[in-house]
Parts: structure tokens; sequence; C-alpha cells
């Protein structure tokens, strides 16, 4: 940097040059020149989250009598700023850092005295914003606080939107009538309807195991301090703040940590989110593959249901549309599953009183949630919500299909239907003509009118019991 581009800033270790412009200190710009590693920060979720930790750190040291007033209402306010996402392009430091994320917690202090200074009130990084804290149970506690959120306000209602979409095609289609596939071979016949029924309860689900885990994701470490004992802290303050963040944010699932040695030594309530949503991806992931199967052609495909046009699909094939959300809801469940393999591999490296690797597990829950939530929310708006269904290729597939012979079992037995369906592949018939042929339509065991009966592929689907 040449001399008008910086500042000179100093720390314990000495003094170190700052751009001119920036509201970090030394400690920000160590770890900016210590880890040139990824290009990536903190997801935008986490600086939130960390600047109102920040605020309600400063209100209860205030409300204690720690800090004078004109210095916590300042701080405050500079973290209420963070909070609100005025301040993301001070926040530089890579997300692989330190394993505590005591860079992003120093980070955020010299950044709200920074601009407590410019708004004419001097206070220090360490003494002041961080009182009563350590990175220890700072960065733990905004990691949970922005995963809680980002769950509750974001996660489950975009889950929330696809689920409403998938349940309604389901009852939209209940009738619509098709064959079943199992093994990607034919099976017997079932309704569209039926199928997005199960897709909308694999959403649901999805959901149910999410909410499940939020008690434990919202249990924070603040008030821990360095190792969970507490030490230069009062006894009420991590309760106390706690509620200022429950204030703050809205999210009533944040409690103080029901121990604090668990809550600064692990990450178990990250891995356990994780794994939730790594279910949500697996579900995502089967729902996209059959949609876009279904909707595979226009001709030499399935064909079964229409998809929405969504933009053009090739660069050399004129006319060519592409699956293109299903390819992004697949996608995005290839990111969640490895995310969540990173996680879990983070989440067993707590040795004695600290996990130290929280940044990478922070960043990659809440890209997690992130992910999901906007695609559930795309692939419910844009791709489900215009599915067209194909109904009489649908119907002209299941009547065909060899499987259909099944409810002939009880009347003929298992061979005999066995001969019947090979029959009709062989010929190309359908199951109703091979039967006639073979001679099993003796007005005996099987009548005609028993045969049409048996043969009708919507009563197959038994819609009456789902």
């Amino acid at each position: 940097m040449a001399d008008q581009e910086y500042r000179i800033e100093h720390d314990t270790m000495g003094e170190v040059k700052v751009p001119v412009d920036a509201l970090w200190r030394a400690q920000t710009q160590r770890a900016v020149e210590n880890f040139p590693i990824s290009g990536r920060g903190l997801e935008a979720q986490q600086i939130r989250a960390l600047g109102l930790l920040k605020a309600a750190c400063a209100q209860v040291n205030k409300d204690l009598g720690n800090l004078d007033a004109e210095k916590a209402d300042a701080i405050i306010a500079a973290a209420k700023e963070i909070a609100d996402g005025k301040h993301n392009d001070q926040f530089p430091i890579d997300v692989f850092q330190t394993g505590s994320g005591t860079s992003s917690n120093m980070n955020t202090n010299e950044v709200i005295a920074s601009i407590a200074k410019a708004n004419g009130v001097e206070v220090h990084p360490n003494d002041h914003v961080n009182m009563g804290q350590s990175s220890n149970d700072t960065f733990p506690t905004a990691t949970h606080v922005a995963a809680t959120e980002t769950a509750v306000n974001d996660l489950i209602p975009g889950l929330k939107v696809l689920h409403e979409s998938l349940d309604k095609k389901a009852k939209e289609w209940h009738e619509v009538v098709k064959s079943g596939r199992t093994h990607l071979m034919d099976a017997t016949p079932v309704t569209l309807g039926q199928e997005f029924s199960g897709y909308a309860r694999q959403i649901e689900l999805g959901i149910e195991r999410v909410e499940a885990t939020l008690h434990r994701l919202g249990e924070l470490a603040i008030g821990g301090t360095a190792v969970g004992t507490g030490i230069n802290t009062p006894a009420e303050f991590g309760g106390k703040v706690t509620e200022e963040l429950v204030k703050l944010t809205g999210v009533e699932q944040l409690s103080e940590a029901k121990n604090h040695f668990e809550a600064q030594a692990n990450r178990d309530a990250l891995v356990e989110f994780s794994g939730a949503m790594r279910s949500v991806a697996v579900s995502f992931y089967k729902i996209a593959n059959d949609i876009r199967l279904m909707g595979s052609g226009p001709l030499a495909g399935f064909a079964e249901i229409h998809l929405p046009d969504l933009q053009p699909g090739s660069s050399i094939m004129p006319g060519k549309v592409n699956p293109v959300l299903c390819e992004t809801a697949t996608q995005v469940s290839a990111q969640v599953i490895g995310n969540d393999a990173a996680v879990a591999f983070g989440g067993t490296q707590g040795q004695f009183e600290l996990n130290v690797f929280i940044p990478m597990m922070a960043r990659n829950v809440l890209e997690s949630s992130r992910l999901l939530a906007n695609t559930a929310r795309q692939f419910a708006t844009k791709l489900v919500d215009g599915i067209e269904p194909n109904e009489e290729r649908m119907r002209t597939l299941a009547e065909s299909s060899p499987s259909i012979v099944t409810p002939l079992n009880s009347a003929i037995g298992y061979e005999n239907a066995a001969k019947i369906a090979k029959h009709a592949v062989k010929e190309g018939i359908t199951i109703r003509q091979a039967t006639i042929d073979l001679g099993f339509v003796d007005g005996e065991k099987l009548t005609e009118e028993e045969l049409d009966k048996r043969l009708n592929v919507l009563s197959m689907a038994n819609t009456d019991r789902n």
C-alpha cells in the first residue's frame, strides 16, 4: 500500500498498516494478511448475528452498571448498523481462519469501535465492546443465533411454500392414473396425485426434522467466556444477554446453554441441524429427479407431464427446453450433502474446552439453509405450480403395462398371469387381449365382465385408501 492509502494502527504485537478508509483495525488486518485462502468471508446472517450479539451484550453491561450509558449506547447503535447489513463490506476476513472465530469477533469489535468514534464516542474494542465476553463464547453464540434465525425465518417458511404447492397438486391430480414404476420398470398403476402426495409428505417430514433441532440449536454459549467457567463476567450475564437476543430477533427458541462446557467444547447441535438439512436435500433430489424423468421428451422420453418452459435450453439446438430447476435442485442437493459431510467432520474437532472448526461449520450450515430455502421457493412457484399432466398418455401407458395383470392372480394364479404378461409383451398387445387369446376368459373362473373390472387401472390405484 502506498503511504496515502493506509494509516497506522497498533495492537499488542505492534504497528500494522490498515487501509485508510477501513473501519477495521490492527487485528483484522493481520487476519486479512494471514488468511488469503478462499476469497469467501462470513455469511451475511453470521455478520448480522454478531452485530445483534454485541448490541445485546452492551445493553446488559449497561443495565448491570458495568458500562456507562454513553459508551453502551454508542456500541448498541453501531452494532445495530452492522446487524442491518450496512457494513458487510467491513468484514474482509476469510472464512478459513482461526478455528475459534477470534479474528471475526475482533473484526466486529474493531468496526463497532470505529463507528462509535466517528459518532464522537471513544470505546475500546476489547475493554468495552468485548466486555464480559470471549471469542470462545461469542462466535459460537453468533453462529447458533444465525442458524436458528435463518431456520425459523427463511428455511422453514420456504419449505412450507414447497409443501403447499406439492400438496395442492396431489389433491388436484388424485384420480389422474399412470403407470407405477419400481426399479425404473413398469409396475401396477398409481395416480399422479398419489406420487405428489408422497413428495409433499417428504417435505412435511423434512420440516418436522428441522423443527425438532431448533431448541438444541438455539442453546447459546454466551456467558461461558474463555472455557465455560464464566471467568470475568457476572453469573447472570449469559441469561440476560439471551433474553435481549430473543427480543432483538423474535426467535423464541433461543435460550442460555444448560451446560456451558458442552456449549463451547462441542458443536453437536450444528451437526444435528446440518443432518436434518441433509435429509431435506435427499428428498429434494428424489422429487426433482422423478419430476424431470416424468417430463422428459418431448418425444423420446416419458412425456407424462409438461414442465414450464423457463428458458432456451441449447446454444445449438433450436427449440430445446431443459428441466433447469430440476437440475438446480439436484445440484443444491449435492452441495448440501457435501456441506454436511464437512460439518460432521468439523463436529469431531473439539479438543477439551473448545471446538476449533466453527467458522467452516457456520459457513456450511448457513449456506445449506439459504440454498434449500431459495430452491424450495423457486421450485414451487416456477416449476411445480406450472406443471401440466399429459393425462391421455399416462392412462395409455398404464393400460399398456404388463404389470396390470397383477389383479388376475387371485382368479387364474400367479403362473398363468405371468404367461399372459409375457405373451402381451411379445405380441405387442394389451393384457386384456392376451388374456382372451390364451383362453383364460372361460366363463367360470373369469368372465369378460370380471376381466374388465379387474383390469380397471384407476381401481388398481386404490384411490379411496390414499
